[in-house]
């Protein structure tokens, strides 16, 4: 594996949150690719399905893209499992680094989150723009569905699906979404949760 690294002269600070290498005072951009695609905040969590680039200081073994597995785990030569999930891009960092100790002098590591998986959902079926969206903020169904361009002509608005994962079981939360609109009956817009995949046959 190999990465474009940022070569600037000393030891790495911050780059988890700013897409931006810090290091003693100086600063040394990365590319406008990996600007548009790192993580909007340091706070962001980990999670499975996540992709990531790693970046290892004049080391293109251990640099690349790693994606999160559903156990939480990434794998690098070298280090074998690393636990992942539910640490910052930073928090993450620095475990690879006590790790990196052991076969390197003073290593320096980067990371940054290229695309938030695990907190996005699906939109499948009869919407203009099907695919996977990512949940940056509090999102609805409602919400969705506009941002997916709406539904096609062939759409029953009042079949719409939602299936999500509770654990070991999958739920089925059924949405009609002519009720949620004129507020006919108990329906209520759905707030979505990442993994959520919304049907609309």
């Amino acid at each position: 594996m190999s990465t474009n690294w940022i070569k600037a002269g000393a030891t790495v600070v911050v780059l988890a949150s700013t897409a931006m290498v810090l290091a003693c005072g100086t600063a040394a951009p990365i590319s406008a690719h990996a600007q548009e695609q790192a993580q909007p905040s340091g706070e962001y969590r980990i999670g499975p399905a996540d992709l990531l680039r790693i970046a290892v200081w004049n080391d293109e073994d251990l640099s690349g893209q790693v994606l999160v597995r559903s156990d939480g785990k990434i794998s690098m030569p070298l280090l074998n499992d690393v636990e992942a999930a539910g640490l910052t891009p930073l928090q993450l960092r620095e475990e690879l680094i006590t790790r990196l100790t052991h076969y390197m002098p003073a290593p320096e590591v980067s990371v940054i989150v290229e695309e938030m998986r695990s907190r996005s959902v699906s939109v499948l079926g009869e919407v203009k723009e099907p695919g996977r969206y990512e949940l940056t903020a509090a999102r609805t169904v409602l919400e969705l569905i506009a941002e997916a361009g709406g539904f096609t002509e062939f759409a029953s608005p009042g079949r719409i699906v939602i299936m999500r994962n509770d654990g070991e079981s999958r739920e089925r939360i059924h949405f009609n979404f002519s009720a949620s609109i004129s507020r006919r009956g108990n329906q209520e817009n759905v707030m979505l949760k990442p993994g959520d995949v919304i049907v609309v046959p």
